[in-house]
């Protein structure tokens, strides 16, 4: 079994219903336990439009391979009608794996740990709620990066 941590995001129709559906739909997955949810948080869109998002951050422990934990991640997405028509369209959910053990994967589908996870504040606020020890493998701490994204507006639901 690998730990992995799983952003969660949704800024159309019934956002927190989708966010706690998700989470539920996630710990579910075959060979796949949840291990801890954070809070939900509202935050700003960033290089977006549209409302607010609904965020979280959720740990599992699964024994699907990285690729094969994406593709069940995007079917969860399609089953709440997410479309792509646009880079950073407003979304009815956002599925992203940020963290994957402690491997660094760079294939053509998958990007881990996530390119942008230490940058934003609505993954690294949940992220430290529910494991404040997280090492992002080639950054470092991920608790120490929370002041670098203090200017980015999150509140705790």
């Amino acid at each position: 079994m690998i730990r992995a941590s799983i952003g969660i995001g949704a800024n159309l129709g019934d956002a927190v219903q989708t966010v706690q559906t998700a989470i539920q739909r996630v710990g579910a997955l075959p060979e796949t336990r949840l291990i801890a949810a954070s809070s939900l948080y509202t935050s700003a869109p960033i290089d977006s439009s549209g409302d607010d998002y609904v965020n979280a951050v959720i740990q599992i422990d699964t024994g699907l391979p990285a690729e094969q934990l994406l593709t069940a991640l995007q079917a969860i997405e399609q089953q709440h009608g997410r479309e792509r028509p646009y880079r950073n369209a407003p979304r009815t959910l956002d599925l992203d794996v940020l963290l994957y053990g402690d491997q660094q994967i760079a294939s053509v589908t998958l990007q881990v740990p996530h390119p942008r996870m230490h940058e934003r504040a609505f993954v690294l606020l949940p992220l430290t709620e529910i494991a404040p020890e997280t090492l992002i493998p080639g950054i470092g701490a991920a608790l120490p990066l929370l002041p670098s994204v203090s200017d980015q507006r999150i509140r705790r639901m």
